[in-house]
């Protein structure tokens, strides 16, 4: 796996360079060729963006096309699944493009690697992360009445090649996710690194400390 950072880049810009890439393994399959060399695990951040995937509710996106333009945000309906999230600056976001079957795992393997990755990072931060039984992610506290996610997954895959993957708040501006209701979720809160600790963090430490664990956990 070759880890790249392609800094601040636009949803759509991301998106288009995601397929490339993807559509690229997917060809080389096809002809029986090895792919692990093509492999790409792509760290980023966007300008304001909502994403709704493909089994989410448009109704989920709270505001108008004007009040999307006033917030200077952007709007796309996305082939990943899960419902609708937001990103933007200060959350790092992770689209790793694999061949599961090189790394000999299934689809919810994967998601659950993705899952132990981020849990082992935050919790060099001093921060205790856990999965929700019925929703992937990231989450806060489950089970109490201020349960909160801190982190979001949706995954693409076609003949176990996947794209799209990660959104972890890290010094995020969370009253965008006001504008929504994240993940489908009417009664959960999101919550960020910063928000935690009270304090601002490095994202360089981030992207270094999940680097670390994501490549440990898959082989």
């Amino acid at each position: 796996m070759e880890f790249i950072d392609w800094g601040t880049i636009p949803y759509a810009q991301a998106w288009e360079q995601q397929e490339t890439i993807f559509n690229h393994i997917i060809e080389t399959k096809k002809v029986e060729k090895p792919t692990h060399d093509l492999e790409k695990v792509i760290l980023c951040e966007h300008p304001h963006v909502y994403t709704l995937g493909k089994s989410g509710h448009e109704n989920n996106l709270l505001i108008n096309e004007e009040f999307l333009n006033k917030i200077q945000a952007t709007f796309f309906k996305i082939d990943r699944g899960g419902d609708i999230t937001y990103h933007g600056p200060g959350q790092l976001v992770g689209y790793p493009i694999l061949d599961l079957d090189n790394h000999k795992v299934s689809l919810k393997q994967y998601i659950h690697t993705i899952e132990e990755a981020i849990i082992l990072t935050i919790a060099e931060f001093g921060i205790i992360g856990t999965r929700f039984e019925g929703a992937t992610g990231v989450w806060l506290d489950v089970g109490k009445q201020n349960t909160r996610k801190i982190c979001a997954i949706g995954v693409r895959a076609s003949k176990f090649v996947t794209m799209h993957g990660f959104a972890l708040n890290v010094n995020t501006d969370l009253t965008y996710f006001n504008y929504i209701n994240p993940c489908g979720f009417v009664d959960k809160g999101v919550t960020s690194i910063q928000k935690e600790l009270q304090r601002e963090v490095s994202m360089e430490e981030v992207k270094q400390l999940f680097t670390k664990h994501f490549r440990g956990l898959l082989k």
